[in-house]
């Protein structure tokens, strides 16, 4: 099985995006309150146009997030359960600094993963917490995490237009060396 799987996610188109979730139900208010809605301006293709990915609250002022959902005015909110309204619960803070993987390749989607310096640390509440990293090998919508064991494992990188299986996740243990390092040295 895990061989067809791989094979199935070569064949997908680079940069292909699921934006739709299908056969999915809405979560219970802020029982994921770890999740990040991370707002950016995409300078591509010389326009403006606000994009939006998703991410995960990894440190108090650290969200981890796909490294393609990098642009400008960077914003992160956090403790929200409907992005389309105010909520007493919601953080918004503005990003000090993007960093992406020193060998994220917008090309092929290699090392598709950035740490977002929030320009102050979350306040941490019953709607607002820190998802812990793996502490070693793990098992196994852009920039959302894979949870494992209440353990984040996984920071969704691509899949296919129609939102059909498989969707392609960066697997957060092989990057902890350099997670670690650069929240350590910030």
């Amino acid at each position: 099985m895990q061989p067809l799987l791989l094979l199935l996610a070569l064949l997908l188109p680079v940069g292909a995006e699921t934006e739709k979730i299908i056969g999915g139900h809405e979560a219970k208010p802020h029982s994921r309150p770890y999740m990040a809605f991370v707002q950016f301006l995409d300078k591509d293709n010389n326009n403006d146009s606000k994009k939006r990915c998703g991410g995960v609250l990894v440190h108090k002022d650290f969200v981890l997030t796909a490294a393609h959902c990098w642009g400008s005015s960077i914003k992160v909110t956090l403790g929200a359960h409907n992005i389309k309204e105010q909520e007493k619960t919601q953080q918004v803070i503005p990003v000090r600094r993007a960093i992406p993987h020193p060998d994220y390749s917008p090309k092929n989607y290699s090392n598709d993963i950035m740490l977002l310096l929030l320009e102050r640390k979350a306040k941490l509440t019953a709607a607002v917490k820190t998802l812990p990293l793996p502490r070693g090998k793990a098992r196994g919508d852009s920039g959302g995490p894979l949870v494992c064991n209440n353990v984040v494992q996984g920071i969704f990188s691509y899949g296919k237009n129609d939102g059909t299986p498989p969707g392609v996740f960066m697997k957060i243990s092989h990057f902890l060396p350099w997670i670690k390092r650069t929240i350590k040295h910030l």
